[in-house]
């Protein structure tokens, strides 16, 4: 493949992203590195996610990934991701997304970074493919050339299902400051282990970050995963101000409570106007607008469905909504008249474009 000469401009998301290469880093594990067609830079914080849009059977489907490279290295971003069983957006990467392939992205967006949390002493925690925005905030602080001071422990079912250990030992072994600890359940055939067995616990915790109380808390795994570190972290009375998650699940008893003096009412008749589209409905008021677009046969791009990949933004012409998000939108988009139809319900005559 020819080299791309890096152009001094930054990629947007109305330019596709162009598959160069793949990595199996482990089973049922890959890396994908992209590259803007125009040779543009990469640019966003480390931690943040990215939204692709996938052409499976059926229609276009949107999922949402970290990514896992960081800013300090622009002239690519890569996503690892992880097919989990019954997976259907990740399994059609891995069995399809070849080196040439262009895909459309949404992005980046996302809150999930230590840039947004500064401190001295950091405390990545991570289980399974919630690894990469450990990777890229880790890889960046490593870039920068100075000493970090990171606590970095990553839990696996065995060694050999380690994302990235290679890497992280590696850049380990170059600079003061960034311990690892790797916790697996169970051990490979004929492969000695000398680390941590077992699962995540309070004296484990202890054993590989003494000074936890002094740290700057980021988690990211599968959500009974991180609900046992914020349980093992309460009960040690740690401050949780200071503990950050990543989770592209909805967040539990969040999604459904409303502000004080908010009541949604299904017998309320709510009007859409979906202006670009040239549709107008009538729907409950507790219908959400990417409940009612979809109903009326409309496509709207969206992703996780509960406000927090911002996939389903779209501009609002007129009308009151009420929306309760998760992190999805910026207060400056939200001031431009950009709603989230995920999680947005119609308040009377409502008219977006879509």
């Amino acid at each position: 493949m020819t080299a791309m000469t890096p152009t001094l401009a930054f990629w947007h998301d109305d330019e596709p992203l162009e598959c160069v290469s793949r990595l199996p880093e482990a089973p049922n594990v890959v890396t994908f590195t992209f590259q803007a067609p125009s040779g543009a830079l990469f640019r966003f914080k480390p931690g943040q996610f990215v939204t692709l849009e996938l052409p499976v059977a059926g229609g276009p489907l949107h999922r949402t990934y970290t990514v896992s490279s960081s800013p300090s290295r622009p002239t690519s971003l890569t996503i690892t991701v992880k097919a989990q069983e019954g997976s259907i957006g990740t399994r059609w990467m891995l069995d399809n997304l070849e080196p040439g392939t262009r895909l459309k992205a949404i992005g980046p967006g996302g809150t999930f970074s230590h840039l947004n949390h500064p401190s001295e002493k950091y405390l990545f925690i991570s289980a399974g493919s919630g690894i990469t925005p450990m990777m890229s905030m880790t890889t960046y602080m490593y870039d920068a050339g100075r000493d970090p001071d990171i606590v970095f422990i990553n839990c696996a079912r065995r060694p050999s299902e380690i994302v990235f250990r290679q890497r992280l030992e590696h850049m380990a072994s170059r600079v003061q400051g960034l311990e690892l600890a790797w916790v697996v359940e169970g051990t490979d055939r004929y492969q000695p282990w000398t680390g941590y067995r077992g699962q995540f616990n309070q004296l484990l915790l202890g054993l590989a970050a003494p000074d936890y109380l002094d740290r700057e808390v980021f988690c990211c795994g599968p959500e009974p995963f991180m609900t046992a570190v914020r349980e093992a972290l309460v009960g040690l009375g740690f401050d949780m101000d200071r503990y950050h998650q990543e989770s592209f699940h909805a967040p539990v008893g969040e999604t459904d409570e409303f502000p004080e003096g908010v009541t949604l009412d299904d017998e309320v008749k709510a009007e859409i106007e979906f202006v670009t589209s040239g549709v107008t409905i009538e729907v409950a008021e507790t219908e959400t607008l990417l409940g009612a677009a979809r109903a009326a046969g409309l496509a709207i791009p969206s992703g996780c469905t509960f406000g927090v990949c911002g996939t389903c933004k779209i501009k609002k012409t007129s009308g009151q909504v009420h929306m309760v998000h998760n992190g999805g939108i910026t207060d400056e988009d939200i001031e431009d008249g950009y709603i989230l139809a995920c999680c947005s319900n119609p308040i009377g005559k409502v008219a977006v474009e879509a």
